[in-house]
């Protein structure tokens, strides 16, 4: 296990993971910032939900809408990993980051957090194949830790999701959540994540459940945690909170202060 996310895991709650979605980057559609505001606006972010009683983030590229799949550009992979360097030096050194690139783009991920000096990093199709919004998305367990064994960068954990939101899975529909799981974990990933089908949706209660009677792994929450539902995933081992820490619950707005502290106070209290 990465050195500071195990020092950061509290035994009494799972770990809480704040989401930064990184304002849309230099070169793709929606990008209206220079990078530098960008940035900033990372780290303020970031810094508030660490005042907050947040343990950890994670930061994504979700404004880079419509999405490549399986890669991205230099400029993606540079503003990338300038965002994460910022926010080491903002964090410090003990404050445990992640890093998610879409669509499924986890080498240049990995070199994002190998360069900044994160600790995991959030990977789609890690295992088995998926159809995403961007086409077929396929495994890429072998190649991802043959590479991360090459950099010596094993310290750098992969979280991955299973089933994963925005997808459709009937070219896997044969196997059970339990498969997706023991096959994740075969494959070697650090912490397995289930979400509801899209931004925002809850995750079924009954499959943190299942997959914590199958598997030795962390599992986290991925989706649409509130302090509303929070106390239904008491096996949870990390909560990934995005939406609801939003204005109006909406993963594109700003971060709500007042709403960052009733997560917090939900998942400490549950």
């Amino acid at each position: 296990m990465n050195n500071r996310i195990k020092s950061a895991r509290k035994p009494e709650h799972g770990l809480l993971v704040g989401m930064v979605h990184v304002r849309a980057l230099p070169g793709t559609p929606f990008c209206k910032n220079i990078l530098k505001e960008t940035v900033d606006i990372a780290c303020e972010e970031a810094l508030v939900l660490k005042k907050h009683g947040f343990e950890a983030i994670i930061i994504e590229n979700m404004h880079d809408r419509p999405y490549l799949k399986g890669k991205v550009g230099p400029e993606i992979t540079a503003s990338m990993t300038t965002v994460g360097l910022r926010l080491r030096d903002a964090l410090g050194n003990d404050f445990p980051i992640g890093i998610q690139i879409l669509a499924g783009a986890n080498f240049e991920a990995m070199a994002c957090a190998i360069a900044a000096d994160l600790d995991f990093i959030r990977a789609e199709g890690f295992v088995f194949a998926h159809v995403a919004d961007e086409g077929l998305i396929e495994s890429c367990a072998g190649d991802l830790l043959r590479e991360r064994r090459r950099l010596n960068a094993e310290h750098i954990e992969v979280w991955t999701d299973i089933q994963k939101k925005h997808s459709a899975h009937s070219i896997t529909s044969d196997l059970s959540l339990d498969d997706w799981a023991h096959g994740a974990d075969f494959f070697g990933a650090d912490c397995l994540i289930i979400t509801g089908s899209r931004t925002g949706q809850p995750a079924d209660e009954g499959e943190l459940v299942q997959i914590k009677k199958t598997v030795h792994l962390p599992v986290a929450i991925g989706s649409g945690i509130s302090p509303e539902n929070a106390s239904g995933y008491s096996l949870a081992d990390a909560f990934i909170v995005g939406s609801s820490i939003k204005k109006d619950g909406k993963w594109e707005n700003e971060i709500d202060e007042n709403a960052v502290q009733k997560v917090v106070r939900a998942i400490i209290k549950r």
